[in-house]
């Protein structure tokens, strides 16, 4: 899936008055939509769940409170290469009786299907707006166990709005355990093409809030290099540990691996990494009565040629931190996902160019989800975002709908989504987003005469998988 970090994309009362503005009376027929479709959900149970389930066996709420978040026994899987089954299986040994070969009695395969409706608060001018996306993605999955030790998640997508079939989310494991006395100790080692896909917490880039975005609705021109820029363009090869259920940490080295561009690079390419960009991740974790939390903090340094793959390069620091906190009721539960980035930015490439008005800048982004959800299948997140950096008028300059009059990259806001999961693989969702500044202000920030609010969007989102 193609997490939307990828893309961005007053309280009380205040809050509630902006999110029911938009259901306006020539705007009545959304609620009209959203009240049909979900009058065609039931509460009866589902047998047909995706690749992993058919494998362990197990159904879907298994490893998710709601899907794609995953619980602790998800991340458990996770961790242990995605190798735990529960089927009938091909295996072949030697004289020694070790495992030559483990093969799945299937073939491992499982589809996703997203379609959705967006409806702008304002048309971005010589457009049309509530527009339909059907799909706005469709994936086939090819995950599960390969060999004792090894496992994949493979993902292939066909955007709506590309109107193309690509690579999306990869992440190849090799996994083993030991004991070290009475701790155990897991270790292993990861093949992947997108910084922190290979996560098993929903409070960094590739898995946190929101997990869909409209591709119509515009979105924050800034973000940090960490929080998608590489994602499917990239090969990163680290290794992982996880030490008495408490500590985790891991290493990773990424080189550029363009996809749909010329191989090798050469003088027309564009954003190559000079050498390899080291990622680092350390988390704790601890659990306790019906409390779960991690701490953790992620990194990475990366040196890109802008364009080309020779001179003067760009450097970007990515340091973060995060948080992911749960409360188990005894039929729901509530999850805190708070993450900070702080990017800093040698601009010497860009700046020799002229592409930048300082050679020096400075990225932060701060994001903070707060969700509940019951076992009825129903679900509220609130979440809020923030991005601010330096000043930059060459970074950040005029343009309709996109630009920055400020020469800013600020911007903050709020998204509100309600979802609704008649089954554990079908979930109908909601979502509104908000702003109060983008790209710089919060009235005329594009020089064109655009606002803000103007970019507030109601989002309706049917998702399938199967």
């Amino acid at each position: 899936m193609r997490t939307n970090d990828n893309r961005l994309k007053s309280t009380g009362i205040r809050k509630c008055k902006v999110f029911f503005t938009v259901f306006q009376y020539e705007k009545f027929y959304i609620i009209i939509l959203a009240t049909f479709l979900l009058s065609l959900c039931t509460s009866n149970p589902v047998y047909s769940v995706p690749g992993f389930a058919r494998q362990t066996g197990l159904s879907c709420s298994a490893c998710h409170n709601i899907f794609p978040e995953i619980n602790s026994f998800g991340r458990e899987f996770k961790l242990n290469g995605y190798t735990l089954t529960n089927i009938n299986t091909l295996i072949e040994k030697n004289d020694k009786e070790e495992i030559l070969l483990k093969l799945l009695s299937y073939s491992p395969l499982s589809a996703m299907v997203q379609t959705s409706f967006t409806n702008l608060n304002t048309t971005i001018p010589g457009t049309q707006n509530n527009n339909v996306e059907f799909p706005q993605q469709l994936s086939l999955f090819y995950t599960g166990l390969i060999s004792p030790h090894l496992g994949t998640f493979i993902q292939m997508t066909y955007s709506g709005q590309d109107g193309a079939i690509g690579m999306d989310n990869v992440d190849i494991r090799y996994n083993n355990m030991k004991m070290l006395g009475s701790k155990r100790l897991i270790y292993g080692a990861t093949l992947n093409n997108n910084p922190s896909v290979q996560d098993v917490w929903n409070s960094i880039p590739a898995w946190r809030f929101p997990y869909a975005t409209s591709d119509f609705a515009p979105s924050p021109s800034a973000a940090p290099l960490i929080e998608g820029a590489l994602a499917q363009q990239v090969a990163g090869l680290g290794g992982y540990f996880f030490y008495d259920n408490l500590i985790y940490g891991e290493f990773t080295v990424y080189r550029t691996a363009h996809q749909g561009a010329l191989n090798p690079p050469d003088s027309t390419a564009a954003g190559i990494i000079q050498g390899v960009a080291p990622y680092w991740r350390f988390a704790l974790q601890h659990s306790w009565d019906k409390h779960y939390l991690e701490v953790g903090t992620t990194g990475m340094s990366t040196r890109l040629y802008p364009s080309g793959v020779s001179g003067l390069t760009d450097k970007y620091i990515d340091i973060g931190l995060d948080l992911q906190y749960e409360y188990t009721f005894s039929k729901s539960v509530f999850k805190l996902h708070p993450s900070w980035f702080h990017e800093t930015q040698n601009l010497d490439a860009t700046f020799a160019a002229t592409g930048s008005q300082n050679k020096s800048n400075n990225l932060n982004s701060l994001k903070v989800s707060a969700e509940i959800y019951s076992d009825k299948g129903l679900g509220a997140t609130l979440g809020y975002f923030s991005i601010n950096g330096s000043q930059d008028n060459g970074l950040y300059s005029s343009a309709a709908i996109t630009g920055s009059s400020a020469g800013k990259p600020d911007s903050n806001g709020f998204i509100a989504e309600l979802s609704y999961l008649p089954w554990y693989n079908t979930k109908f969702s909601l979502q509104y987003t908000m702003y109060n500044k983008f790209n710089g202000s919060g009235s005329n920030y594009d020089g064109f005469g655009r606002n803000a609010s103007d970019n507030n969007s109601l989002y309706l989102l049917v998702w399938l998988c199967f």
